[in-house]
């Protein structure tokens, strides 16, 4: 869930209209960057998966959300740490964070245009 007082701090010098580019370019493009981490996670391919998991973990401290950021640093240390127990179920939680927070970024984007 994303802290709105973090959110709302951090934004407070940017226009609306920012705000809301911001999300939308996280909306056109989280589905492909969650995407291309889940093949890496199924090929067991470490290397690109600590790239892909950590341009995830990018965008998603742009919305404060701290678990899924949590989420995607551990999947970040697992990679660069050769450790591959484990990992599938941290992604798949890691895509549940991330299916609500999008729910909650569509309401805040929502919120900002009207």
């Amino acid at each position: 869930m994303i802290d709105r007082q973090q959110f709302n701090d951090m934004y407070s010098q940017l226009d609306r209209e920012n705000v809301v580019e911001l999300i939308d370019i996280f909306l056109a493009e989280y589905e492909e960057q969650c995407s291309r981490v889940r093949r890496h996670v199924e090929e067991k391919n470490l290397l690109l998966l600590r790239e892909s998991a950590h341009k995830l973990k990018g965008a998603l401290l742009l919305f404060m959300d701290p678990v899924s950021i949590q989420l995607s640093k551990r999947l970040v240390e697992m990679a660069r740490n050769g450790s591959e127990s484990g990992i599938a179920d941290l992604y798949e939680e890691l895509e549940k964070k991330i299916a609500i927070l999008v729910e909650e970024l569509m309401v805040i984007r929502k919120e900002l245009i009207s």
